[in-house]
């Protein structure tokens, strides 16, 4: 599982230097990644057996991992992930809402499910809250809060801790979860599954020397990528985590990789849970 969401677009000093974010995360990314999955589905045998890249999940592996099918203003759709924070709210990425020219009407919350077309408990909602200070051009504060109606927790639905202090995770290992692309320029059947990767974080300082630090803030976390292993196409506004079980906490939001793809040794981007704990509690 590999996250393809880029980096284009940073100040023109910049760019000359290091590779920018992509600018319309659903037109290069989100709308490809909604048919590809929906075909895949629609074709694979379903026994988890031909996935690649990263590991098969198995239904309540993640059970606070909620996929996302959002219909755009423009009568197309688009994936992304999310996690769940509470019985009626979850977090995702605000570009995953609005990001270019591209803007959210409402989404299906997909939860209990390792399909993201079929099965599971599925909430059709448009009450989406971006966080105010969102920036498009480079993913600063790239999160949103989802409202759903209430729904009953249990083995395969579950809700992940929110985390709070300055730990900022160097050198811990995590655990990314999504329905994205399992290998990067794989064939469009691909057996797709939810499936998840183990990743390490990395410090701030060695994630600015890929993106720089116009795109790496404080509350921005990196983690490596070793063997191709990282976030890729359709992960967008996933969970990254650590722990199991109740003490399970939600430390990153899935927001970009490298413009050159997910399997370059580039790091991968998320927005730093902890940096926006009281944020996301004031809206429990």
């Amino acid at each position: 599982m590999r996250l393809l969401l880029v980096v284009f677009g940073l100040a023109l000093t910049s760019a000359e230097q290091y590779s920018p974010i992509t600018r319309s995360y659903h037109e290069e990314i989100g709308i490809p990644e909604a048919r590809r999955i929906k075909i895949a589905e629609e074709s694979m045998d379903f026994d988890g057996a031909r996935i690649t890249g990263g590991q098969t999940s198995l239904l309540g592996n993640h059970p606070h991992m909620g996929g996302m099918l959002i219909d755009l203003t423009i009568n197309v759709q688009s994936v992304c992930g999310s996690s769940l924070i509470s019985r009626t709210r979850l977090v995702t990425a605000a570009h995953c809402w609005r990001h270019g020219n591209f803007h959210g009407r409402q989404v299906t919350v997909v939860l209990g499910s390792v399909r993201l077309f079929t099965g599971g408990i599925r909430q059709l909602t448009d009450q989406v809250t971006l966080h105010p200070n969102y920036r498009e051009s480079d993913l600063h504060n790239d999160l949103a809060v989802i409202i759903i109606r209430e729904v009953a927790t249990n083995n395969a639905v579950n809700i992940i801790r929110i985390p709070s202090g300055n730990n900022n995770y160097a050198g811990a290992w995590a655990t990314a979860a999504g329905f994205g692309r399992t290998e990067e320029g794989g064939q469009i059947g691909i057996t797709q599954v939810l499936s998840h990767v183990n990743l390490q974080v990395i410090t701030n300082q060695a994630c600015a020397r890929t993106f720089g630090n116009d795109v790496i803030i404080s509350s921005t976390l990196c983690t490596a990528t070793a063997n191709s292993r990282s976030t890729c196409g359709g992960d967008s506004g996933g969970p990254l985590a650590i722990g199991s079980g109740t003490n399970r906490e939600l430390i990153g939001i899935v927001s970009f990789n490298h413009r050159e793809g997910c399997t370059r040794g580039h790091p991968a981007g998320f927005a730093r849970v902890t940096s926006f704990a009281a944020w996301i509690r004031s809206h429990l």
